[in-house]
Parts: C-alpha cells; structure tokens; sequence
C-alpha cells in the first residue's frame, strides 16, 4: 500500500530537481514575454529548496529598502535606544547625503498623504513604521531613517551577511540620485532577510512577529498575493520606479506552511504587463509548492503509518 501510494505521489509532482527545473523553465518563458530585466528568488522554509534566477544582479532597491530601516528600528529598540512606541516629532526637512543641504518632500509625489497634515505634531514611531511598510510613506521612512541612520541600517544588512543590500540615503534625495547614490538590493539578498524574519531570528521573535505582523497590511498587493487563493497571506514589501517593479517578503498557508519569494525587475517598457507577469510567476511558485509539500507531508504521514 505505501510503495503504490508512493508511486502515485512521485508521478503527482516530478521528484527533485526535475520538478523545480521544469518549474524554471516555465518562469523564465513567462518573465521573457517583456522587455527588462528580472530576478526570482524562491525558499521553501521547511525543506530549504531554493529555486533562483538572477539572483545575484543588483537593482535599484525602490521602496524594498524600508524592510531593512524596519528591521534597523526594532533592533534598536531593542537595544533600549527608544521604544517603539514612543513618539517622535514630523518634520518635511531633511539633509543631503552628498553636501548636506537641505531638501523637502512633496506629498504629490508620495502613496500616503495624511503624514504631511502633522507637521510640527508627534506621532508614535510605530504608527511611521507602519505607514513606511503598509503604504510606503516617503516622509515617514525619512522621518525613521533620521531616527536610525541609514549607515546604521546598512552595517546590520552586512552583519546578516545581505552585503548587497545598500542602504545608503533617504527617499527624494535627488542630489544623491544624481551622483548615482542610490539604495541597492539583490533578490537572494531580500530572500535571506525574509527568510531570517520568518524563522524568528531577526532580533528575537517577538519582534520578528512584530515587523510580519505590519507587512501582512500591506496594501500594494498586485503582484505576489495577486493569483494566489484568498486564504493566502503575504507579508511583504513592495517597491516601484519608472522602469523598475519589485515585491519581496514571505508566504503563509492556512496549515503553516510557509515559504519566501522575490520578485524583481527593471528596465522595463511596460509596467502594467510585467506586474502581470510576475503575479503569474507568483502563481506557479504557490502551486508548485502546495503539491510538493502537501505530497511530502502525506509521505511522511504515510511512512508513520507503516511503522
């Protein structure tokens, strides 16, 4: 009885590299139906299977930087340098990295507007963590970044081995901008971080829950959680630009199981259609992974019955 159901497992999902081969296969014709540039990095957390395209190629990070100001505020935190609800006074002025002149956001130019009617007022610095993530506040992530320091986000990015991810300066630096000063990201190096995140070990776990439990509100949802089932959550982060797409973060089914995927992408001619694409990609990952590890989990169920 278990031999047969193993057989019918095997034929269900092709075993080993060749299922995951065919997989890649299938994301590379899909991501090249557009012009640009994409990079894919895919974890399974219980049997850490990789699946990795590109992985390595550095992109303008976008708004993916503001997962790792995020981890920076609860690591300080922690550090007792602040608490995360205390409150900090708004500001729209901020220094350059360049020369250190000062430059100021517009709202016309951010997702989020509401922040810029509390100039001069405090808000709790957990409520500009969440506006960072959930609707990638420009004036907040400055607002944390002050707080913080982005050299300081940047050597905890080098500590936790992501040594491709620079975080250099603030959002609308453009003097910065100019010079080519720019944040920067890799997919393998989004996928390690979501992967530390997940598995508790990003400052400790409560806060490793904490900073899951603001990217789950996340409200640019049109890529990774766009095709998958509504019992599907993603905790993630996206990022855009003129020619440049991204959504990083970390996949949780209704049973707990759970994986990460990095969807990145640039120098694109059209963006509407390469979002389409990458939530296709999305897709495949999602069903590709439910009946490896829905099968697997049979398996060993099976293997427990026969002992």
């Amino acid at each position: 009885m278990f031999t047969i159901l193993m057989s019918i497992l095997l034929t269900i999902v092709p075993s080993g590299s060749a299922g995951l081969n065919n997989l890649k296969k299938k994301i590379s014709s899909e991501l090249t139906k557009n012009k640009g540039t994409f990079a894919v990095a895919y974890k399974d957390l219980s049997s850490g299977e990789e699946l990795l395209i590109n992985e390595k190629i550095s992109f303008h990070a976008a708004s993916t930087m503001k997962t790792p100001v995020l981890i920076e505020a609860y690591k300080q935190a922690a550090a007792g340098k602040f608490q995360i609800q205390d409150s900090i006074l708004v500001k729209n002025e901020f220094k350059s990295i360049v020369d250190r002149s000062l430059y100021s956001l517009d709202a016309k130019d951010d997702s989020e507007v509401d922040l810029y009617t509390k100039e001069n007022k405090k808000v709790k610095i957990y409520d500009l963590l969440y506006l960072m993530i959930i609707k990638s506040s420009n004036l907040a992530t400055n607002l944390i970044i002050d707080l913080v320091g982005a050299k300081n986000a940047n050597n905890t990015m080098q500590e936790m081995g992501a040594s491709d991810i620079q975080v250099l300066r603030g959002v609308e630096d453009t003097k910065a901008y100019r010079k080519g000063l720019n944040n920067t990201t890799t997919a393998y190096d989004q996928m390690l971080i979501f992967s530390e995140m997940a598995n508790g070990k990003i400052v400790s776990q409560e806060s490793s829950d904490a900073m899951i439990n603001i990217l789950l509100d996340q409200k640019f949802n049109d890529k990774i959680p766009a095709k998958l089932p509504k019992d599907v959550k993603v905790a993630h982060k996206t990022g855009w630009i003129t020619g440049v797409n991204h959504d990083a973060g970390i996949v949780f089914l209704p049973d707990g199981r759970k994986y990460v995927l990095v969807l990145l992408s640039k120098d694109l001619e059209d963006d509407q259609a390469a979002v389409q694409s990458m939530a296709k990609v999305s897709r495949m990952i999602y069903q590709y992974f439910d009946r490896k590890t829905r099968s697997r989990t049979n398996l060993n169920r099976s293997s427990f019955g026969m002992m």
